[in-house]
């Protein structure tokens, strides 16, 4: 059975189009807000379980759900789920990408009318609705016994502190590296499996050949960043309750960040061009570019954007800060979750957990609409992980990211102003990098400035 790789040659060019589709935006343009407030509805948050009885009547009864999703040609998925709930209809919208997604549905949740019953929304955008008590813990319906379901860490990202279950996971970006077989082979460089030796390849490759960098650092991707921060180990942001917030972005493990990429960058010998333009896939495909930091569906991506190295990529994991603990960070994913005014909470609930569970589903996902799994069953499915496309060699990438998934912390958090956050970090790190001037320095000043912007909110920071 064909793969999101081994259909890979579709996969569209459109950054925006694709990255919407697997929920891997920049963190820039995920959010536009962090305010409003949550409607009301039949759907509480008590943990206490719907019996069976009413369930069963909720499957028979006539119903129309809304459902806002971006996710191009996502009817097929749904029409699975109305094959077996018949008397649930879905409706689904498309309320539009990123900023907009988010914004209409902030509004419709303030105004508290015309917000959808189930709603796409990613990892990183959930605290942001769940501190206005907007979503549906999801406990009473059943969807704690899918913990088993999922990869443990997205597990992590979909439930509250006292245990709610906010999202049903759909798709992920743990990240790795994919890169040019053919520049390794000229120039001899081992792929690297630390940090310091990735610094060193770094410096050989540039040295050899002024006109190639071993990789590229975007300064305008704050979504990178904070994956290798989330690779490090860092702990960037903590909400406690709903007004206690530390955050550590200035910290000793983001200073650690900080100094090596910093410190490449003014080396000259990696690049910091801003990704996804057309310079950016011009480099690509001319070879200036040795390597791609990136993430589960950057494989996909890449095999429709750069043609022209067909054969000559390959995969790996992320060189390791300590070769002993494998670790990565995750880049993109989104979940359903279900607005906590719905009038249909058994209905939204049930559909919310079949979309995502159903093995039908989850593997239609994965090779109509090339997402990488969540779930445990398809990242062990030979059929999925089989798969060999041409375009990197014949080589298993699928089991690549299935074996790198494993290794995603559980613990990462995300902040409830997470626009703010990458805007600061565009403006003082991601600056710092296209400059080349002091990145460490820069931690302090994106430190200092999302703090006095979190203040401002109401919030009580600690550092």
């Amino acid at each position: 059975m064909s793969t999101f790789l081994s259909a890979a040659s579709s996969a569209p060019l459109n950054r925006r189009g694709f990255l919407a589709a697997t929920g891997a935006l920049t963190l820039a343009s995920t959010l536009s807000a962090c305010g409003g407030s949550g409607g009301s509805g039949s759907g509480g948050s008590s943990a206490k379980a719907v019996s069976q009885a009413d369930i069963d009547k909720a499957m028979k009864t006539p119903t129309e759900l809304v459902f806002w999703t971006w996710v191009p040609n996502i009817d097929k998925e749904v029409a699975l789920f109305q094959a077996k709930y018949p008397a649930i209809k879905v409706k689904v919208v498309n309320a539009g990408q990123g900023v907009t997604h988010y914004t209409k549905l902030r509004t419709a949740l303030k105004a508290g009318s015309g917000a959808p019953d189930a709603v796409q929304i990613e990892y990183q955008a959930i605290p942001t609705f769940t501190i206005t008590d907007s979503l549906l813990d999801l406990r009473p319906y059943g969807a704690a016994k899918l913990k088993d379901t999922f990869v443990d860490w997205t597990w992590g990202q979909v439930s509250g502190a006292n245990g709610e279950v906010f999202a049903i996971p759909q798709d992920t970006g743990p990240m790795g590296m994919l890169y040019r077989k053919d520049i390794f082979d000229k120039h001899r460089i081992d792929v690297p499996t630390t940090w310091d030796e990735f610094a060193a390849a770094a410096r050989k490759l540039h040295k050899a050949d002024p006109n190639v960098y071993l990789t590229n650092l975007a300064a305008n991707e704050a979504a990178a960043w904070h994956g290798l921060l989330w690779q490090a180990g860092a702990k960037p942001y903590a909400l406690s309750g709903k007004s206690d917030i530390t955050i550590s972005v200035d910290d000793a493990v983001s200073r650690k960040l900080g100094d090596y990429w910093g410190g490449l960058a003014r080396e000259g010998v990696i690049g910091t061009e801003p990704d996804f333009a057309d310079s950016w896939y011009a480099a690509l495909n001319k070879g200036k570019y040795a390597t791609w930091i990136t993430a589960a569906w950057g494989p996909s991506f890449l095999s429709g954007s750069a043609k022209a190295t067909a054969g000559h990529w390959r995969a790996a994991p992320l060189p390791q800060w300590d070769a002993a603990k494998p670790s990565a960070g995750n880049w993109g994913g989104s979940t359903t979750a279900v607005v906590k005014g719905t009038k249909n909470p058994i209905a939204a609930a049930l559909f919310a957990q079949f979309l995502n569970s159903d093995p039908a589903s989850a593997k239609m996902f994965a090779t109509e609409q090339f997402f990488f799994p969540a779930t445990k069953a398809l990242l062990g499915d030979a059929s999925f992980t089989g798969d060999a496309p041409s375009f990197y060699g014949g080589q298993k990438v699928n089991q690549v990211f299935a074996d790198v998934s494993s290794t995603v912390s559980p613990t990462f958090q995300w902040p409830p102003f997470l626009d703010q956050a990458a805007t600061d970090w565009t403006e003082t790190v991601g600056k710092s990098l296209a400059d080349k001037t002091d990145t460490v320095r820069a931690l302090g000043a994106w430190q200092t400035r999302l703090t006095g912007y979190a203040k401002k909110q109401g919030f009580t920071v600690t550092s």
